[in-house]
């Protein structure tokens, strides 16, 4: 990779493995994503998608490589990891809100514990969220008042208070019903749109080829190909590809 490259560079895997026992499910990944560039990771289940995406912010330990943000490499653990994932923001399948307490506490609680910021401050940031993402008649409900599409919503506006370098997604939609993954679709999108780095593992082809920059395609732990969504989607180069298209794109 070229320095100029490694320069803009926000994120940057390099040579990273991971083992679950005997199961190799991170092989040699290699991997940079610009500041501002939304990345699609797609793939059969099973591939380390979801496993690469956790690995970003050391959710997932990992063997062997580095992980990079913003030039920094990821510490294994203690304060300055936590000073680093600070700046990096994770919406999982299930929404992970804390049941026991308000939308508007759920999306200020990091500013407020993490980051020392006034309540007030984080109040009227998060309700500038809370209507950005579309749900901000909902800040005095409790989570399970609300939908799973407005839940997840709320997880992303949680993720954002902590005006993060970089938003990982990982299958943020998977656990909804179909009718509400548009909703959280448009917000991504938007997000996209204005700039915000994100790294998106996704089954949700329409989003990928509309919004991101580039779609990674993965497959038995290992990066088999990267391009474009449009050259992707139209002329995959890899067998594994072609093969996993045709059963997506038929169904």
């Amino acid at each position: 990779m070229s320095t100029q490259a490694q320069s803009r560079s926000l994120v940057e895997l390099v040579g990273v493995n991971k083992h679950f026992g005997d199961q190799h499910v991170l092989k040699d990944i290699n991997l940079a994503v610009a500041r501002g560039e939304v990345v699609a990771v797609i793939g059969p289940s099973g591939a380390g998608k979801s496993t690469l995406c956790r690995a970003i912010n050391r959710l997932e330990t990992i063997d062997s490589g580095t992980i990079s943000i913003d030039g920094r490499e990821l510490p294994a653990e203690g304060r300055a990891l936590a000073a680093l994932r600070a700046e990096v923001g994770m919406v999982f399948q299930s929404f992970n809100l804390f049941s026991q307490i308000t939308v508007l506490d759920n999306v200020t609680l990091g500013p407020v514990k993490i980051k020392g910021i006034p309540k007030a401050d984080a109040e009227a940031r998060a309700f500038a969220l809370l209507n950005r993402v579309g749900v901000g008649g909902q800040a005095d409900k409790l989570p399970a008042q609300l939908s799973g599409g407005q839940q997840q919503r709320v997880a992303i506006a949680r993720a954002l208070a902590m005006d993060p370098k970089v938003m990982l997604f990982d299958e943020p939609t998977s656990a909804l019903d179909p009718e509400m993954v548009s909703e959280v679709l448009d917000v991504m999108t938007a997000l996209a749109r204005d700039g915000m780095t994100m790294v998106v593992v996704t089954h949700e082809m329409g989003f990928a080829r509309k919004a991101a920059n580039r779609v990674v395609f993965m497959a038995d732990g290992q990066i088999v190909e990267e391009a474009p969504p449009e050259e992707f989607f139209t002329s995959p180069r890899s067998t594994r590809a072609r093969d996993f298209l045709s059963k997506i794109l038929r169904n």
